[in-house]
């Protein structure tokens, strides 16, 4: 069958909600791919005043973005930092801790689960299919402990993922991403960029990859993966490996000698932290079957011009998938999985202090908003 169908998947997974500081809707999907990769997770309520949106484009398969879908948002919420107020740190370690939490004999049957992996000798499906839902946590505490089994020494998976997640606390907006899924706010109908899409040629990117034994060819990270951070990923798979040209032993994040966030392929997340204001009318998040196609200025302005006639926000980013689609696969745009989370403000409850007085920590940066490049 390949990488694309004869004809797309058009029908849509969609969802809308809402509190007293915001609302949200959501859509997702397949087109034209022969399988549907995406994942996302929207929470209103984290917790009493906080919420989490979060976008995982899978590469390679779909269980580390399921994965990363139904576990991250809990790692934020159970780490040590987030009960101090400390969200930066929190998010940063909830990516590092995927990659851990895909190890071993646990993370092995939880990937089975996801990857709907059939056992080759009963020909059962190996546990129970999970999908996520918006608004889907869990307040099990869960100390992930180690399995004695066959798989005990399973290293991770072969498959990863983007993550773009954004946690939004009264006025505090905190965005984490690795990969190059992306979000987006329009303040005053200007589009900025609140994180940076990791490719391999970016100076600071390729400068890790190389110091770590790694090479780029043809625009990617051992002339195989086209991304230069990602949550999984821990060696090339066999199969991938024989359709770029490279061997089956090559490994993203196995040097012993390096730790997490300098290994040739890492998860490591950008961090931004901005302060709302009034002027700030809505956020978006979305993998890059979206941004392949729009500009983030363009996305802003469309959905700007959707929302003089529709209240319904999933609407609003079910057309936008609409215009994204590609009527064939000659182009190659537009032919990729789909998914858009579109998140707008309600009244803010005070003007939060500005950017510039704020104090942050070495992971988390308060960055002074500029305006996304205008792409012709």
């Amino acid at each position: 069958m390949g990488i694309y169908l004869s004809t797309p998947k058009t029908e849509k997974f969609s969802d809308d909600g809402e509190n007293d500081r915001l609302r949200f809707g959501l859509s997702s999907m397949q087109g034209w791919r022969a399988t549907m990769e995406d994942a996302h997770a929207a929470l209103l309520d984290l917790d009493t005043s906080t919420s989490f949106f979060g976008v995982y484009d899978g590469h390679g398969g779909k269980v580390v973005a399921k994965f990363c879908a139904k576990f991250l948002h809990q790692q934020v919420l159970k780490n040590e930092a987030y009960l101090s107020g400390d969200i930066g740190t929190s998010v940063q370690k909830a990516f590092f801790r995927m990659d851990e939490m895909m190890r071993g004999q646990r993370g092995w049957r939880e990937l089975a689960v996801l990857g709907d992996k059939i056992n080759k000798f009963t020909g059962m499906i190996e546990g129970l299919i999970w999908s996520p839902r918006s608004g889907d946590k869990s307040d099990q505490v869960d100390d992930w402990a180690f399995e004695e089994g066959p798989h005990s020494d399973f290293s991770g998976p072969t498959s990863g993922s983007t993550a773009c997640v954004a946690i939004i606390r009264e006025n505090q907006l905190v965005v984490a991403n690795a990969g190059d899924s992306r979000c987006v706010i329009s303040r005053n109908g200007q589009a900025y960029n609140l994180s940076r899409d990791h490719k391999p040629d970016l100076e600071v990117e390729r400068d890790r990859i190389l110091k770590a034994g790694g090479f780029i060819h043809a625009g990617r990270v051992n002339g195989s993966l086209n991304l230069a951070r990602a949550i999984g990923e821990v060696l090339f798979d066999c199969y991938r490996n024989f359709y770029y040209g490279s061997s089956c032993d090559m490994e993203f994040k196995q040097n012993k000698f390096l730790p997490a966030e300098k290994q040739v392929v890492t998860a490591s997340p950008d961090i931004n932290i901005v302060e709302l204001c009034d002027d700030d009318e809505f956020i978006v998040l979305a993998c890059d079957g979206i941004w392949d196609c729009m500009s983030s200025q363009q996305l802003v302005d469309f959905i700007r011009e959707q929302l003089k006639s529709e209240s319904r926000l999933s609407a609003v980013c079910e057309k936008v998938l609409d215009r994204c689609l590609a009527p064939s696969t000659a182009g190659g745009e537009g032919c990729d999985n789909m998914t858009m989370i579109l998140v707008q403000f309600k009244k803010l409850i005070q003007t939060g202090p500005s950017s510039d007085d704020k104090s942050s920590t070495s992971e988390e940066v308060a960055i002074e908003l500029k305006p996304a490049k205008v792409e012709s």
